[in-house]
């Protein structure tokens, strides 16, 4: 795997890291300041829980692109790679379609941009 495909994950596992903070343990703060426009300020505390599990699922996607980065097999660490990208884009293409057309960019896109580097350079 490329260095720069290399530090675009370290990238999405880093920005990945920040939305399970902010989700699990800021989503009152933070997730008001991303999320204020898509969703009521009197809905922030009562969804505290649900974003919590939301963060923790963000978590399972950084710790997937964490590990693929110490897998020494080139041809394993890219599959470990492209397998948890896939699942970051999804999630992102689906975030986009029904909660905001920004998470589609912040999300998706990161780790589509990264699939076609992986794609083109192997």
């Amino acid at each position: 795997m490329t260095i720069i495909a290399q530090i675009l994950i370290i990238l999405i596992a880093l920005e990945h890291l920040y939305i399970l903070y902010m989700e699990m343990f800021s989503w009152e703060k933070l997730g008001k300041k991303t999320f204020g426009g898509a969703l009521p300020d009197h809905l922030f505390q009562p969804t505290r829980v649900m974003a919590a599990n939301q963060g923790l699922y963000n978590r399972f996607l950084a710790a997937g692109l964490i590990w693929s980065l110490l897998i020494s097999d080139v041809r394993w660490s890219e599959n470990v790679a492209i397998f948890f990208l896939s699942c970051v884009a999804v999630a992102g293409i689906y975030g986009g379609w029904s909660a905001s057309r920004k998470i589609l960019i912040v999300q998706a896109l990161p780790a589509i941009i990264t699939l076609l580097v992986i794609f083109l350079t192997r």
